[in-house]
């Protein structure tokens, strides 16, 4: 984006749709649980105003940029898992206290 002729705006997006529920059974199933037996779901936090679908449309992105996406969804579901395994697993001092 920094190199293109002339300044634009883009969308950088997979194109792809997922929800929240996606990503969470994405992201549990990753780590070996049953995402329904840890995740509650209340309706009060529903938005009443929320839109039905967003899906990023990257095809300018794409044409004039020659950009595409390498990390999906799915893919970046896990890799959080990953890194949210391996800090929890990294040696380090034990913190105690009020914040």
């Amino acid at each position: 984006m920094l190199q293109a002729d002339q300044p634009r705006d883009y969308v950088v997006a997979t194109g792809a749709a997922y929800t929240v529920r996606d990503f969470v059974q994405i992201a549990f199933e990753h780590a070996g649980l049953d995402w329904e037996r840890h995740v509650r779901f209340d309706e009060r936090y529903l938005r009443p105003t929320e839109v039905d679908a967003l899906i990023g449309d990257g095809s300018r992105a794409a044409e004039l940029l020659d950009w595409k996406p390498r990390t999906l969804t799915p893919d970046l579901a896990r890799l959080m898992v990953d890194a949210d395994v391996a800090a929890a697993e990294a040696p380090g001092p034990v913190v105690t206290g009020t914040y």
